[in-house]
């Protein structure tokens, strides 16, 4: 068990930041990390032992977190925008703090699968192979999903939030 927990505990920040994005709060966050070490533990053994073990729990994680999602779609249980509301607080000017919460509501205009691939790729630093492994698709989807979502992103924030919310709706 030791020599799981040094393996796991380095990749915990990862993981952590990683729910956060996906979930924008600190306690559903901390409950998607711990389900996915419970998980990657209990399976240890079907793990790949020449398999990259970031790339392995980063999609434990994103298929624990797609679950639920479709758990909550089924139960009528919504999550909306009031989530930024718990952004962490800016230190500093409130413009960078309006970027801040413009980025957020950029990120949730996203499809999950762009705005999944931007913050592995983007935020946590995987290589496009680590993530085409989370995401269980070729290469060159990683390759044109990013494409497609630093775009929409990009536009998000040069034209406005409404702009780009009116397109995807």
């Amino acid at each position: 068990m030791d020599e799981i927990a040094s393996l796991l505990e380095p990749q915990i920040p990862g993981l952590r930041r990683y729910a956060w994005a996906l979930l924008r709060d600190d306690e559903a966050a901390d409950d998607l990390v711990q389900d996915t070490l419970e998980r990657a533990i209990r399976h240890w053994s079907q793990r790949r032992r020449d398999g990259d073990l970031k790339a392995w729990l980063f999609a434990i994680e994103r298929n624990l977190f797609l679950n639920a999602v479709r758990q909550r779609k089924s139960h009528g249980v919504q999550v909306g925008i009031e989530a930024l509301e718990n952004a962490p607080a800016s230190t500093g000017s409130p413009e960078s703090h309006v970027g801040f919460r413009d980025v957020l509501a950029g990120l949730d205009a996203l499809p999950e699968e762009q705005r999944s691939v931007l913050l592995l790729v983007g935020v946590e630093d995987l290589s496009y192979e680590q993530a085409a492994q989370v995401l269980d698709v070729p290469l060159g989807t990683v390759m044109s999903r990013l494409s497609r979502a630093r775009g929409r992103l990009r536009e998000f924030m040069e034209n406005g939030c409404n702009a780009v919310l009116r397109r995807v709706k």
